[in-house]
């Protein structure tokens, strides 16, 4: 697996992330396998609503989910979260380059109009 996300990867995973409901499941999943019938009992919502989550989160690569016996066993695939915590590691890193060349101008800015 590539360390470098492609755009469309990018999209999936901050779209499944920017729901409420789904950032908890991947957290209940991060502690191990559920359910998705027991995820269900969790919310104020259908059990077919909480699959469509899952769905949603399975295609951005956040969770897999595997058949055992009667039930779906829903996990979280902290690589993918790894990744997406990296990219969003270098936008801060550009953001805070920017911010400190904005500062180095603004203080030259200050310290040429107090030798005037």
């Amino acid at each position: 697996m590539s360390d470098i996300l492609t755009e469309d990867e990018i999209d999936r995973i901050f779209h499944a992330l920017a729901d409420a409901t789904r950032r908890d499941i991947v957290a209940r999943t991060l502690g191990g396998d559920r359910s998705i019938s027991g995820l269900a009992q969790s919310y104020l919502m259908s059990f077919a609503a909480v699959q469509k989550h899952v769905s949603v989160l399975e295609r951005a690569g956040l969770v897999t989910k595997e058949r055992r016996g009667r039930e779906q066993l829903v996990r979280a695939v902290p690589e993918t979260i790894r990744r997406a915590n990296e990219l969003l590691a270098r936008y801060e890193s550009l953001w805070r380059e920017r911010a400190a060349a904005i500062e180095n101008i603004l203080t030259e800015e200050m310290t040429k109009g107090h030798d005037r």
